[in-house]
């Protein structure tokens, strides 16, 4: 096998495996605690791997997949909601791996943020207009991201940095 057929296979690889975890962990959490990543504070510890896209371009496509995996097996997820929240899984992981070298004692701090402002900003927007009842309001909007960013930044960054600090370690991420 030629080198560039070893690298295509790995990163399919690599993005398989992300997608199967993120929706093995998001099955499980929900298992153990129902609604607890489909909530109005959106606690989902999958997320955590969107650390990933930092470490390899491959989890880009397998966060994608996964999070859509995940919103189509998931109870009372809405269809636009697989929608949207891929879309802001895949947005988010396209910017922090582009963000990537940018880092702040040396943990890529803004990436590992982007889950977190996507989410908001897309699924805060979602909820407003299509789950509160009556019209949009800025304050209600501000109120909705403002939960789901709280939800995020818990896993993106309370367990996000210490995962990232790991996980650079191992061989399959370690570029040196």
């Amino acid at each position: 096998m030629t080198k560039t057929k070893k690298s295509a296979t790995f990163y399919m690889v690599q993005a398989a495996i992300i997608a199967a975890l993120y929706v093995a962990v998001n099955y499980a959490q929900e298992m153990i605690l129902p609604s607890s990543s489909i909530g109005p504070v959106q606690f989902r510890v999958s997320e955590v791997l969107c650390t990933l896209a930092v470490l390899t371009p491959a989890a880009i496509p397998g966060l994608t997949v996964g999070c859509l995996l995940s919103n189509i097996v998931a109870v009372g997820v809405l269809p636009l909601d697989m929608v949207l929240g891929t879309a802001a899984t895949f947005l988010a992981a396209v910017c922090a791996y582009y963000l990537r070298n940018l880092k702040i004692f040396s943990v890529p701090v803004l990436s590992l943020l982007m889950p977190v402002v996507f989410n908001a900003v897309i699924i805060g927007l979602e909820l407003e207009f299509f789950y509160i009842e009556g019209a949009f309001t800025f304050t209600g909007f501000l109120l909705q991201a403002s939960l789901v960013a709280l939800g995020e930044a818990g896993v993106c960054l309370g367990l996000g940095i210490p995962f990232y600090i790991a996980m650079k370690k191992l061989p399959a991420f370690n570029n040196k």
